[in-house]
Order: C-alpha cells, then structure tokens, then sequence
C-alpha cells in the first residue's frame, strides 16, 4: 500500500489538471500499468493526454530503473477493486471476488456489495446470503457488468508507449 500512496502522491497531480483520477497504478513485469477515471468516464483522447503526461513526468524524473513500458487505460466495465475507496466506489454495485481462507478452500462469492469499510466487505450473495469478508482475505475483486436494454458496451481504451532506461 505504501507504494501505491507514493505514485498517488507523485502522479495525482500529474493528472489532476487534465480533470482524472489516478484509479491504480502497478508496475509488474516490466509494465507500469497507470489506470484513471473520472466521473462520465474516460475517453481516448483523455487517454493520450494522460499518457502524454504521465510519460513526460517520467522521463523528468526517471523513478524506474532499466526498461519498462507504460499502459495508461481506463478501468473499463469490469473494473478490478483493490483498495478500500475502490470498494466504496462500487457499493451498490454487482461485484465478483476470491477469499483465501486458511485451510479451506478458496471461496468465490459474486452479489450486490451493500456495506464496506477499512478493512472488510459485505457482500449480499445469492447462496450465502450477507457475507463479511476482510479485505485482507480478498484474493482477488472485480466489479461485474450487467448488460441491460438501454446500455451499450464502450470496452476498455488505452494508450501505450514503451520507454528506454
């Protein structure tokens, strides 16, 4: 978490004059993946300023060692929830996650997410009914898209460039 906080402390600002949110950022396998929202949502040319941004914040200041690329995207239907402020974004909403449990089985549950805070998740499951989760258990989290009559699917956008170090 605390690498998390020091690029939403380095790339907040970045972004904030373009009007988005940094929503997520994680640097793995030689990717630094940046995602960002907004309320109404992201489109490509936001998309582009932001990696433009981003991109040129990074060539300033150099924060990654040897070569690495940058994906900066949007969260897209199914958004990946991670964080307490993630989860809070989506109460109300249909979301799917993984619970380890020790020495038991991975448990899935999928259903509305009614309550959360700081450290756990109640989710309504159709089989289990209200189920609390702590967030420390949460394997994995991701918000589910329901297709409805009057929506239309958008996809997920993004821009990407590869840099040298």
């Amino acid at each position: 978490m605390e690498v998390a906080m020091e690029w939403q402390a380095a790339l907040g600002p970045v972004l904030s004059p373009l009007g988005l949110d940094l929503y997520d950022v994680e640097l793995t396998a030689g990717t630094l993946n940046v995602v960002v929202s907004r309320a109404g949502g992201v489109d490509l040319d936001a998309l582009t300023e932001a990696s433009r941004a981003v991109s040129a914040w990074l060539d300033a200041h150099d924060p990654i060692e040897g070569r690495y690329t940058l994906d900066v995207s949007s969260p897209g239907l199914e958004r990946r929830l991670r964080t307490p402020e993630h989860f809070a974004g989506a109460l109300g909403e249909r979301v799917t996650l993984r619970e380890r449990r020790e020495g038991q089985a991975t448990r899935r549950l999928e259903g509305t997410l009614v309550a959360c805070d700081a450290t756990s998740v109640t989710i309504e499951d159709a089989n289990e009914g209200p189920t609390r989760v702590e967030l420390a258990g949460v394997e994995r989290a991701r918000t589910v898209f329901q297709w409805g009559a009057d929506q239309v699917a958008t996809g997920r956008t993004r821009a990407t460039t590869s840099k040298k170090g």
